[in-house]
């Protein structure tokens, strides 16, 4: 790819785009462009709406406090009605984790999805109150969602019943993987069907969405099989407890620590509210094998001896209320002793890399033997690499490619890739959230952006939560908090009371501030002196400039800092 390929979209960023013509479909991506997670993309054509996949993105660390960061549903907040349907292409969180939040808004919304991902959704809805309208879809299914017509391709990945969605309109065609991969051995045999791909390569692909995640991977992404002998030799190995974390939706890898635990004569119990929830689903509908008299309540665990159990986890990326995380911290009511193995199954999201080290570090801290994809082929990844995504681009020679769900140097690895493959370079979209992009007649174009930042969950509160509350929250962990209060008489001028400075986390002693004071109050009298009128707020933000200059100067500090002047 060239410079001016990839700098497209900055192009497009500050234009707001034109109304849309009759016949000309409107691709908005609204999550999954530069970051992994969000996953969310928009389709309109001729005044209806289709929605593609509607998940969450899991905070980092410069967001504290934050639960969940979800779509920004503004776009489309005024248009709901026009929505026709939201296809669910799989059930991983960062996919159909934000339905809840978009169906608060419009509960009647269809949803469209495979078995296993629509009972995963139906299940999250319930905790929410909400009965949501479903319909089950299978590969090589059509449905006519509005002026949608809709076909369901078999892909494989690592959760069951992954779909890609192949989109006709009188606009053009839309191939959306979803997240695939193209393991050839897969544990339920379900591969992806690139008969499939091959036939509707045929019919052309006017705008290909493929998934990024793994596109700087060079080759093929090693099969699910070869985990299975990985874990049973690490099985026959340890000699008191293990456990092991994994996401909770990861049924192969469920399966496969079932069924060493049978082979090595353990018992099972699951750890994580949505671990119990989802494995619960998956059994019921027949995704997950239990070996008999293999599973067991986590209340039975301690009746048992170290050396036969297996403690299946959530926590894997190091989430900070997930069941591993607080075993590290010594707060979860499973302790970890030394000897313990604890095997981290699964892949690190980019982002969550510090979370995950803390830990490691705690659980090796309290004598645990910590395995991970690192070290051992405990995981493999549920995305297809470089040379697997070659192989969909000749199979299907799209005419326009907009490379989707991954960072930003995902979307530009995999546009190279297309354009190796032969896709024109002006022809491969390198976007991102918010950007617009138009399809009619065979050809793709930016044509603009719309506002599109992130929406947080904290708590009960969805989107009250914005970018300067978590600077503040930031400041306050790393810079502390300094409070200055004054009273000043209006009439005379003259301050009454204080100032008086109290500071908490900026590691001082407060006399350190009697050399700031006597400067503080100066300024104040010197201000009202010179205008009366000047505002309770103005004398504040006086009273900030002065110590806030000498914080910085003298202690190296920027702290947030609270001025109070009061009249008396």
């Amino acid at each position: 790819m060239t410079e001016s390929s990839v700098g497209k979209a900055d192009s497009a960023r500050l234009q707001s785009p034109a109304k849309l013509k009759k016949g000309t479909m409107r691709i908005v991506p609204l999550g999954g462009l530069g970051e992994v997670g969000r996953n969310m993309t928009v389709f309109e054509l001729d005044g209806k709406l289709l929605i593609v996949d509607c998940g969450v993105l899991f905070p980092e660390e410069h967001q504290p406090g934050v639960d969940l960061i979800l779509p920004d549903f503004s776009y489309i907040k005024d248009r709901l009605d026009d929505v026709v349907g939201l296809v669910l292409t799989h059930g991983h969180e960062d996919h159909i984790g934000a339905v809840p939040y978009l169906l608060r808004l419009r509960e009647d919304i269809p949803l469209y999805g495979s078995k296993l991902t629509l009972a995963f959704v139906e299940a999250k809805l319930a905790e929410h109150r909400i009965k949501a309208v479903t319909n089950i879809v299978v590969e090589g299914e059509i449905a006519q969602i509005g002026n949608f017509e809709c076909e369901f391709v078999a892909v494989n990945h690592s959760i069951p019943d992954a779909l890609a969605v192949f989109i006709r309109t009188e606009a053009g065609t839309v191939l959306h993987t979803g997240d695939f991969k193209m393991d050839q051995l897969p544990l339920d045999g379900r591969i992806t069907d690139l008969r499939h791909f091959a036939r509707l390569g045929e019919e052309g692909v006017d705008l290909f969405l493929p998934d990024s995640t793994n596109a700087e991977v060079p080759g093929f992404t090693m099969h699910e099989r070869e985990i299975g002998p990985v874990l049973e030799a690490k099985f026959a190995r340890a000699r008191r407890r293990i456990i092991v974390a994994s996401f909770s939706s990861h049924v192969h890898r469920v399966q496969q620590v079932l069924d060493a635990a049978a082979l090595h004569g353990r018992k099972v119990a699951f750890i994580g509210r949505s671990m119990v929830r989802n494995m619960g689903i998956a059994e019921r509908l027949g995704y997950l094998d239990v070996p008999q008299g293999v599973l067991v309540d986590l209340k039975q665990i301690d009746q048992l001896p170290d050396h036969k159990v297996v403690l299946m986890s959530t926590g894997s990326q190091g989430e900070p209320m997930a069941a591993l995380s607080r075993m590290a911290n010594g707060e979860h009511k499973v302790q970890i002793n030394p000897g313990d193995t604890v095997i981290l199954a699964s892949s690190l999201i980019p982002g969550n890399e510090n979370s995950v080290f803390r830990v490691i570090n705690g659980l090796m801290r309290l004598g645990a033997e910590v395995i991970h994809k690192g070290m051992a082929k405990v995981h493999v990844s549920g995305h297809a690499s470089a040379g697997e995504l070659l192989y969909c681009y000749n199979i299907l020679r799209p005419k326009n490619v907009l490379p989707v769900h991954g960072e930003t140097r995902h979307l530009i690895a995999n546009g190279r890739l297309a354009a190796q493959s032969g896709v024109p370079e002006e022809n491969v979209l390198l976007a991102e959230d918010g950007s617009v992009i138009d399809l009619v007649g065979g050809v793709a174009q930016l044509v603009g952006q719309v506002e599109c930042g992130y929406v947080y969950v904290d708590g009960s509160k969805v989107g009250t939560i914005t970018d300067d509350d978590l600077k503040d929250r930031v400041t306050l962990g790393e810079e502390g908090f300094i409070s200055v209060i004054t009273v000043i008489n209006r009439t005379t001028g003259t301050i009454i009371s204080g100032p008086d400075i109290h500071a908490r986390g900026v590691a001082e002693e407060d006399s350190v501030f009697n050399e700031i004071k006597p400067k503080i109050a100066a300024a104040i009298v010197e201000a009202v002196a010179n205008n009366p009128n000047h505002s309770t707020y103005q004398l504040q933000q006086i009273t900030r400039r002065v110590i806030g200059s000498w914080v910085s100067r003298k202690l190296r500090r920027r702290p947030m800092i609270v001025p109070v002047v009061l009249e008396a």
